[in-house]
């Protein structure tokens, strides 16, 4: 452990696994550090994983990786509190090679990836905590670690160490996140038979499902549930702006139980056993919260670099890729033999123009708008489950009369056109 390493990645999670192991399979002499007992042991994430970004990384990986179910049906319910108006896509081409995304457990996919970079020559090291950088004459040189003897030096280091990254804050590359720029996403994993899963999820054998919430779910408060199908458990969650819990007064897992013994949900998890309980932190900010990427001798990847879509609720396939381009950057930096902030800054024009940028750019405002209107949540939602089960219910009214009703149940004209100015502010924000 004393000697130097070319490349020292702090975080063992798919942003961390990715980088180190193309640096390893560059013949980069890398160390991948990781507090928890083994990788994934405290990584936390809904559950899916998109091909894509991980076959950039690993072609074909799907053949042999410890997945769950391909998924080849996506719904979304938005709720009330009894009711919900449902819309999805499911396509039989989604289960078949090369699939579009599958369910995974953290906690045995990690530790797969981990071991490929490992097969490719990368150094794992468990149960290290990093304490902070090595710095000298402004740049970065190395880590110092809760060990013996703990200080470890590298040509780089790769800060993978998540949402709340302490590491990037003391080298000033980000202030304390506010509460919102921050989820809190609780999830339960719940044990049942992989048989009753098909059947209630109107599945054939090994497909899977994902069930996005909305609305109620979070009772109104700026997140979303969610509802996956493993192999033979259900991962059942809820996410949050802190933001939001604070203002409202709710523990995270009182939100969680609500959602599960929500009538819309409960039927599906009937007859589980619960397994496991965990808690993580997301990082919701989006482009305006990201930090400085990119220092002498640093580049910050993954959550620690606020890489997620919270729009499309996805943030291991841009972790991944923001791993995959800061170890292409590195082996660049290699080549020309300088790590200064100049040469490695090709990692943040290459993030930024990658789909990670581009989808940050979008959806830049969403989330912020959102959160400033919560009627998107608790009025809007319970208003189209009202008028859809007005459309609906058969009592002898005619659908022009329900189709009146309905539009006078909205409120006054100044009413329709708050909603008709919120509906377009809402395209504007995510078109």
């Amino acid at each position: 452990m004393s000697e130097k390493f070319e490349c020292i990645v702090v975080g063992a999670g798919p942003a961390g696994i990715a980088c180190a192991y193309e640096l390893a399979k560059a013949g980069v002499k890398v160390l991948l550090l990781e507090r928890g007992e083994y990788p994934g042991s405290k990584n936390v994430m809904g559950g899916v994983l998109y091909r894509q970004m991980m076959e950039d990384v690993i072609p074909e990986f799907y053949k042999e990786a410890p997945l769950e179910r391909p998924i080849v049906e996506q719904r979304f319910m938005m709720m009330d509190k009894e009711s919900a108006l449902t819309f999805g896509y499911k396509g039989m081409e989604w289960g078949q090679e090369p699939y579009n995304n599958f369910t995974v457990l953290r906690a045995k996919f990690d530790q797969w990836f981990a071991q490929k970079a490992v097969d490719q020559g990368a150094l794992l090291v468990n149960e290290t905590v990093v304490l902070e950088c090595i710095v000298e004459d402004g740049r970065v040189v190395g880590v110092r670690t809760d060990r013996p003897d703990g200080d470890l030096y590298a040509d780089v280091v790769i800060l993978a160490d998540g949402v709340n990254s302490l590491l990037a804050k003391s080298l000033g590359f980000h202030r304390e996140f506010r509460p919102d720029e921050v989820a809190l996403a609780t999830m339960e994993i719940i044990k049942l038979d992989r048989k009753i899963i098909e059947d209630r999820f109107n599945l054939e054998q090994d497909q899977g499902c994902t069930i996005e919430l909305f609305g109620d779910a979070t009772k109104g408060i700026l997140g979303t549930g969610f509802l996956y199908t493993n192999k033979d458990t259900l991962s059942i969650g809820v996410g949050t702006l802190l933001s939001g819990l604070i203002k409202h007064k709710i523990k995270p897992y009182e939100l969680l139980e609500y959602v599960k013994h929500h009538p819309m949900i409960r039927p599906y998890l009937q007859g589980g056993e619960p397994q496991e309980y965990l808690a993580h932190l997301i990082p919701e900010g989006g482009y305006y919260s990201m930090p400085k990427v990119v220092g002498d001798g640093v580049l910050v990847v993954g959550d620690a670099a606020q890489l997620v879509n919270a729009i499309h609720r996805e943030g291991s396939n841009m972790a991944m890729t923001s791993g995959r381009l800061a170890a292409e950057t590195v082996v660049k930096a290699k080549e020309e033999g300088d790590y200064s902030e100049r040469v490695l800054d090709h990692y943040r024009k290459r993030l930024m123009d990658s789909f990670v940028g581009q989808d940050l750019k979008k959806y830049k405002d969403a989330t912020h708008h959102f959160d400033r209107f919560p009627q998107y949540f608790d009025q809007y939602i319970p208003m189209m489950n009202r008028a859809a089960s007005q459309m609906f219910t058969v009592d002898g009214s005619s659908k022009k009369e329900k189709q009146r009703k309905i539009w006078n149940e909205i409120g006054p004209v100044k009413e329709k056109l708050k909603i008709a100015r919120d509906l377009y502010r809402a395209w504007k924000v995510m078109k």
